[in-house]
């Protein structure tokens, strides 16, 4: 069997992924709050952990592997919104769950196995809290009842931070209720005007961070494999979630391996509505670029780095992708080339893997056989190269879809080309660059791409393509 390589938060090494049972292999991912349109840096997680979603049931079976994503849709934000609008909490959180289902699903990425919403699990989280307060780690005072960090002695182990450093380093909540500063709300109490549940402390609501835990435990066990989401979770939230979820089950370990990315940036600068570089994923659709192109551009760089969003990876991406549906249409998906199932399971190392995609590409127009590391597809024909092309690619959530969606003309086009190889024929015979170079220009005119090799010229229908342009050049 594939061996996964991760590299563990927790344990700041990158470990041999050794899943608690092969048959059930359980994964936690925090989702959104759902309150507005979801921006671009909350598409990341969502397609770092779509393709470790992809690997995982590749190698341990479609059926064996549970994937949780949560919906926060009780959270303070919310009800801002909800006094803000006039609209009803209810009808801006499930317009807005959907918005994202929708926004995330154009940017190829599969439905988790599990959609939790926070609301739905109340009566678990009371439970997890009254045990909490059972066992000396919760305490009530004036309403709320707060987690006392100093009662786990880990408290700060995933962010490698001591508690004094955290809180000369946080912004918290100074209530004179905390019987020290770093202690978070489990259970808060809630006016008429909020949402409110009753519980043995009032009628209130839950704090953000009991949420994931008390969810990930109902669906997941107090043991499961891994947890993911981006490095501005992993303090306070994710922190938050480890004390809590250890406390209430000190012969568990919660999540086993934790999984961080980086941020998102745009054009080299945090993004911001301050600096007018604010964006969410549906302004980018609406603006044309296609779902793939967006995840593609985000898999070109390491998920433990800090990804930079430019127009110009843009541009590259969507030629990409492009030209690689365009050898890819009528052949059916095979099996992923051993070099892509190996770069994806040595810590998702999605820039090895496009390298190789492209790779591949350029072999296959060259009708050569692709080889990387003494793994070589020899005798298969064209078509089966394709198929093992496409189902690479398709492992990354890549090639999903047909070229219908990119509004690419159908038309054929290998006349051109046979005229721009005789063109170039003559010119270099004759020293005269002038027609060719005409033609080209005229063909780029009419919304064609030309690529030109050493021994192939090929002309690609672009998604403005004027075929009455097209026709004059006859």
């Amino acid at each position: 069997m594939t061996t996964i390589k991760l590299t563990n938060t927790k344990t700041r090494k990158k470990e041999v992924f050794q899943p608690l049972d092969p048959k059930n292999v359980r994964m936690y991912v925090c989702g959104p709050t759902v309150y507005d349109r979801a921006h671009l840096g909350n598409a990341r997680p969502v397609v770092v952990f779509d393709v470790l979603f992809r690997l995982l049931r590749h190698v341990y079976g479609a059926d064996h592997v549970t994937y949780v994503r949560n919906f926060t849709d009780v959270d303070d934000k919310i009800n801002a919104r909800a006094a803000e609008t006039g609209r009803s909490i209810e009808n801006i959180t499930a317009e807005t769950a959907q918005w994202y289902l929708e926004d995330m699903a154009a940017i190829g990425a599969m439905e988790p196995t599990h959609m939790p919403r926070a609301t739905q699990y109340i009566p678990q989280m009371v439970a997890m809290i009254e045990g909490l307060v059972a066992k000396g780690h919760a305490y009530e005072a004036e309403g709320h009842v707060l987690f006392a960090v100093e009662s786990y002695e880990n408290y700060g182990k995933l962010s490698g931070r001591s508690i004094d450093d955290m809180m000369a380093g946080a912004r918290v909540e100074v209530a004179p209720y905390k019987r020290n500063p770093m202690d978070f709300v489990l259970w808060k109490p809630s006016t008429d005007d909020l949402p409110g549940w009753d519980s043995p402390w009032g009628r209130g609501r839950p704090g953000w961070h009991i949420e994931c835990s008390a969810m990930a435990d109902d669906l997941l066990g107090e043991t499961f494999d891994i947890h993911g989401g981006g490095i501005d979770l992993q303090f306070p939230h994710h922190e938050n979630e480890i004390a809590q979820s250890m406390c209430a089950h000190p012969k568990g370990d919660f999540a086993r391996y934790w999984l961080h990315n980086e941020m998102l940036q745009v054009e080299g600068k945090k993004m911001s509505k301050s600096l007018g570089n604010f964006f969410t994923v549906r302004d980018l659709l609406d603006q044309g670029v296609p779902g793939e192109v967006i995840r593609f551009v985000m898999l070109s760089t390491h998920y433990s780095k800090p990804m930079d969003w430019t127009e110009k990876k843009r541009e590259e991406a969507e030629r990409t992708i492009r030209k690689w549906y365009d050898i890819t249409q009528g052949v059916k998906p095979s099996i992923p080339h051993e070099c892509i199932l190996d770069s994806l399971s040595d810590d998702l190392n999605l820039p090895l893997a496009i390298y190789y995609l492209h790779s591949f590409f350029d072999d296959i127009r060259a009708h050569k056989n692709f080889e990387v590391n003494g793994v070589e597809y020899i005798g298969l024909s064209s078509d089966d190269l394709r198929g093992v092309f496409l189902a690479s690619a398709q492992l990354l959530g890549l090639l999903t879809d047909d070229l219908g969606a990119w509004d690419i003309p159908s038309v054929d086009l290998s006349a051109y080309a046979k005229r721009l190889t005789e063109l170039r024929e003559t010119a270099i015979k004759t020293k005269n660059f002038v027609v060719l170079d005409a033609m080209k220009s005229a063909l780029a005119e009419a919304g064609a791409e030309v690529r030109m090799g050493k021994t192939q010229i090929e002309v690609i229908a672009g998604p403005n393509l004027d075929v009455a342009k097209l026709e004059v050049l006859k």
